[in-house]
């Protein structure tokens, strides 16, 4: 039986990898899993029973209960759910845990694209195709500030922009699964680029792999 084909992407927040990773399943009719919502959904199901965002066991036994068909973007977008979902992701067992549930979500065909910040590395690492989506900060933290406010919210950009910055300095400097390109990943830098544009190059790329196969 052919395997499933398996698209890799990574990339530090707002970078466009996950508006990315929707046009690429949709093109292709590929499922789609946004690997950051694995541990907001973790995070949010610790907050709502009331359990400690510290104890590393009982996250442990929350990830291996979770429902990957249960994600609700709009729900585990909410702040207060990042925050807590960043307290978790450091933890070893709690990665281990949602890793193999991303592996086996990968493996649904005909084809899969998961977006995160280890999956060419780390989750996927053999998957044919591996694109890593980065922007500058600032273009980064401007493209957050904008979505805020033109969904009705209020925002402080330097408070964005620093958030942003520190969000980089955790997701690379942390021990177990940091974020940083695989050695034969695709860079597409979308600082200057529009999505249509980066959706071009990775519909190259994706063609051009499937070929080989």
């Amino acid at each position: 039986m052919t395997p499933s084909f398996i698209i890799a992407i990574d990339g530090p927040a707002a970078a466009g990898k996950g508006t990315l990773s929707r046009l690429i399943a949709a093109e292709y009719g590929f499922h789609h899993l946004d690997t950051g919502l694995t541990y907001r959904a973790v995070a949010k199901a610790l907050l709502d029973a009331g359990l400690p965002l510290d104890d590393e066991a009982v996250a442990e036994k929350t990830a291996l209960e979770l429902d990957l068909a249960g994600l609700d973007r709009s729900v585990l977008a909410q702040h207060h759910i990042g925050e807590a979902a960043s307290k978790i992701a450091v933890m070893p067992a709690v990665r281990r845990a949602l890793v193999e549930a991303q592996r086996r979500f990968s493996a649904k065909l005909p084809g899969t694209v998961l977006d995160g910040r280890d999956i060419g590395t780390v989750v996927c690492p053999a998957a044919p195709v591996k694109l890593f989506v980065t922007a500058s900060p600032e273009v980064r933290a401007r493209r957050r500030y904008d979505e805020i406010v033109s969904g009705g919210g209020k925002a402080v950009f330097d408070e964005i922009f620093a958030d942003v910055k520190k969000r980089d300095e955790r997701d690379m400097g942390r021990a177990d699964s940091p974020l940083k390109p695989a050695d034969d990943a695709h860079l597409l830098d979308t600082s200057e680029m529009s999505i249509e544009a980066a959706f071009r190059a990775a519909r190259e790329l994706i063609d051009a792999a499937r070929k080989r196969i």
